[in-house]
């Protein structure tokens, strides 16, 4: 058990890496959305290296970090199986379910997109954007404070956290819009 903290370690690190990548992807997106809009020679020459950028991030960086950060998860359950009789850990179990629906349907998106296919607005990507910070708050919470008393406020704070990245995304767009019609 010696090596335990290691693999802590390298687990740490790829969650890490793992939502970087999420963090910035769907902002890749935004600028690939909008710059499918703009007009010729622009659009085709934002459009390819928009796309390659996004590749890159998606396939050397986000995925291996998402399979890697899963691998040594794995091994330290099978360090720790008592973590398994644990409250919190069912919860936070849930929560990387919904990480992973989340990783896949960042990879639907980034599919269309390379195919140049625009299927949603840059502002939903925005809020798209927004998907991967409730779910590291939640967790983080989860794994920090491991009560079902504190479960209670983490999820207050993570619906207060959803009511500010709102009203500051609203804010935003009325600025951005003020400031396109100036």
């Amino acid at each position: 058990m010696e090596y335990y903290n290691y693999i802590k370690s390298l687990h740490l690190i790829f969650v890490i890496t793992w939502f970087a990548g999420l963090f910035y992807i769907p902002r890749l997106f935004v600028y690939q959305i909008e710059a499918f809009h703009k007009p010729s020679p622009e659009k085709e020459i934002l459009g390819r290296q928009l796309k390659l950028m996004a590749k890159r991030l998606w396939f050397i960086i986000t995925w291996p970090s998402a399979i890697l950060a899963t691998i040594f998860a794995i091994w330290l359950i099978v360090l720790q199986p008592v973590w398994l009789e644990q409250g919190w850990m069912h919860v936070k179990l849930v929560f990387i379910i919904l990480l992973f629906i989340y990783h896949y349907k960042t990879h639907v998106y980034y599919k269309q997109l390379q195919k140049d296919e625009v299927k949603v607005t840059s502002n939903f990507m925005r809020i798209w954007n927004e998907g991967a910070t409730f779910i590291l708050f939640a967790v983080v919470f989860l794994v920090i404070l491991k009560n079902s008393i504190n479960w209670i406020f983490g999820v207050i704070g993570i619906i207060v956290l959803g009511i500010l990245i709102m009203l500051g995304f609203k804010l935003y767009k009325s600025i951005r819009s003020k400031n396109s019609n100036a």
